[in-house]
Order: structure tokens, then C-alpha cells, then sequence
């Protein structure tokens, strides 16, 4: 009971404190609380593991002091909400509740202890280019399809949380990129541009578009693009963009999957890629394959055709690849082989693009 610590009956209690320890992080790393707050995250995560967590073998925890119920009412009423009410309900060892918290709050602790390479720096999403729709339950109109903040199959919420995880902050562009609203983005990431049976009016990407970012990348940003296989998205108008940087995407489809043959996807990644350096194996399905030329170069080719291009472009960096890749279905470890190391591959490229931004002086 917070406002009787002192009182005869009183003790401290594993949920609830896992709960306020997993806030208070959450709160600090998503920016609605001020860093301040990390210092009482740190001290009650302390306190966590001293008061409430006992080894139980080898590899193994106990949590104790979980309340088993409380709450407000029943027949006979009982739970009156008195102090002598909530004491006198029993106190339990390995509570579901009380763990399910505190896994919770050690986890936000975890990635808060992390290196954070990226802190400062700011990775976009375009929405302009890809801007499709579906009709929610009330006939509204939601955006979709390879979005920060987009939970399902085909959203880039566990993407975003990759980058998150090393300090940089998502952000989302609805209009058309130009150096001005890109100043405050280091990294640009343009994903599956619509074609007309995807959208009713898609925004193409123009000369003026392309002179834009090329610009933006000379300056310095880091310039990601995810794109499709032909049919799939629009790759003929789009191509004036990557051809500034040497990069061409091809019209066709690479790696087509029958039902869950993944092994018809899979692409070896050689020891020693500068960009994969943990990852040995991913799945990529249906791809458009790549023309590079200088400055462009291939980082990652599979019998003879280039998967991955890269290029420098003054001082800045251009990724290309002919997938979005990078999406949920295909990050969050339920659907593919173990083998197929998409997650790491992720955390690969995320931790690369960081290294590509030039250092400010």
C-alpha cells in the first residue's frame, strides 16, 4: 500500500514494482518521460533483482512477493478496499502476472543497456511514393503497407524497433521529398512505389523528385531503396532516381516461392560482406535483380546476378535492394526456418546505414 510504508502488515510487492520499473523505461526510450526519469528506472530494476528474484537452480530465477488477486467488490462483498483487505490476500511465488511484469521491465532494461550508436540521428520512411490505403471497419480510409507504425504482416513496426533499439528516431514523409524536408533526416528509406493498381492516383517518382534526393545524398544522407518485382510496383519511371547513383532495377521477378519451399528463396551470404556480417543465410522472395555501375557496386550478388547494390555519391551513401525485405512477416522469427537469418540480417543493415552517416564536426 504506497501511502502506508511504514505501517505493521505492509510489504513490497513484485508486480506492481515490475510495472512501474517497465513504465518508467518505456516512457524514457519512446521520449514522453525526460531522461531524468532513467534514474528511478535503474534504482527499482535494482531493487527488482535484490528483493524479489532467487535463484532456483542452475539457470533458473524464482520471482516471490506477487500478490495473488486484489480488487474491489464480490459476493459476500469482501474486497472493501480497506488496508487489512489487501494484506490478507495471499502472497505467491511465480505468479503469471507478477512474471509476465516483470519479463517486461527486464526487457526495456536490456535494450536500454544497449549501445546506442545512433542516438541523435533520425531514419524517414516515405509515404508519398508508397501511400496505399485500406478501408477500416467503419469505411474509413487507413494507410498501409510497410509502415512504422503498422503492427501486421506488412508493416516495418519491428524494423523501426531495430532502429529504435540503436538510438534513432523513426520518422514518416507524406509529401514529396526535397532537400528542405529531408534536412532533418539522415537516413531515407523509399519502399515499393505504387503502381496504378495499387493506388488510384500514384505519386511517380520525376526528374525533380530524383534531383531532390540526389542532392540531399550529396550532402551527406544515407539513401535506402526497397523496392519490388516487376508487377508488383512501379520500377520504369522510378529508375531516374537510382540511375544518378549508377544503380538500374530490373523489370523481372528472381526467386519465386511454391507454398513454403523457403529454400527457393534463400540467398548464401559470403563470409566477409561488409554489410552481413552476422547473418550467412537470408530469404529473399521475388525480387527485381540489379544493374550496377560505377559508382555503384555489388554487395551481395547470387549466381551471377547482383541482389544488393551500393554506391557513393559525394558524401553520402545509397542501399539498393529489390524488396521491401525488411518487413514484419519476415523479421519476427515465426515463419521461417531457423537458418534463414532475416532478423540478424536486419540488425546488420540497420547497424551499417548507422556507420554511413558522416560524423558531424
Amino acid at each position: 500500500i504506497l501511502d502506508m510504508p511504514t505501517r505493521k502488515g505492509n510489504y513490497l510487492e513484485s508486480s506492481a514494482s515490475s510495472m512501474f520499473v517497465y513504465g518508467l523505461a518505456k516512457g524514457v526510450r519512446n521520449g514522453w518521460l525526460p531522461q531524468s526519469f532513467m534514474a528511478a528506472a535503474n534504482k527499482g530494476y535494482a531493487g527488482l533483482k535484490k528483493e524479489f528474484v532467487e535463484k532456483a537452480g542452475n539457470e533458473r530465477i524464482n520471482l516471490t512477493k506477487t500478490v495473488s488477486v486484489s480488487g474491489l467488490g464480490g459476493k459476500p462483498r469482501y474486497r472493501d478496499g480497506s488496508f487489512e483487505y489487501y494484506i490478507s490476500e495471499k502472497v505467491i511465488t511465480n505468479d503469471p502476472k507478477g512474471m509476465g511484469a516483470f519479463i517486461c521491465a527486464a526487457a526495456e532494461m536490456e535494450v536500454a543497456a544497449l549501445p546506442k550508436p545512433g542516438k541523435g540521428l533520425t531514419v524517414t520512411v516515405d509515404n508519398f511514393f508508397n501511400n496505399e490505403y485500406m478501408t477500416g471497419p467503419v469505411g474509413d480510409k487507413i494507410p498501409f503497407h510497410y509502415l512504422w507504425e503498422e503492427d501486421d504482416n506488412n508493416g516495418f513496426s519491428l524494423f523501426g524497433k531495430v532502429f529504435n533499439d540503436a538510438g534513432v528516431k523513426t520518422a514518416t514523409l507524406k509529401s514529396a521529398p526535397t532537400t528542405a524536408n529531408l534536412k532533418g533526416s539522415n537516413i531515407y528509406i523509399i519502399v515499393d512505389p505504387d503502381t496504378q493498381k495499387e493506388t488510384a492516383n500514384p505519386n511517380f517518382m520525376n526528374a525533380d523528385h530524383a534531383k531532390q534526393v540526389a542532392e540531399w545524398v550529396k550532402a551527406g544522407g544515407v539513401l535506402v531503396l526497397l523496392l519490388n518485382d516487376v508487377g508488383n510496383c512501379e520500377i520504369t519511371k522510378f529508375n531516374v532516381l537510382p540511375e544518378m547513383f549508377g544503380i538500374k532495377f530490373n523489370e523481372d521477378s528472381r526467386n519465386k516461392v511454391q507454398g513454403t519451399n523457403f529454400e527457393q528463396g534463400a540467398v548464401k551470404i559470403p563470409a566477409g560482406n561488409a554489410i552481413f556480417k552476422t547473418a550467412k543465410k537470408v530469404y529473399i522472395k521475388e525480387i527485381s535483380t540489379i544493374v550496377a555501375k560505377s559508382p555503384a557496386v555489388s554487395a551481395l550478388t547470387d549466381n551471377s546476378d547482383v541482389i544488393i547494390a551500393t554506391a557513393k555519391y559525394g558524401k553520402g551513401t545509397v542501399f539498393a535492394v529489390g524488396d521491401p525485405w525488411f518487413y514484419n512477416e519476415y523479421i519476427d522469427g515465426r515463419k521461417l526456418p531457423e537458418d534463414l537469418e532475416n532478423y540478424k540480417a536486419t540488425n546488420d543493415l540497420v547497424n551499417w546505414l548507422i556507420k554511413q552517416v558522416p560524423e558531424k564536426k
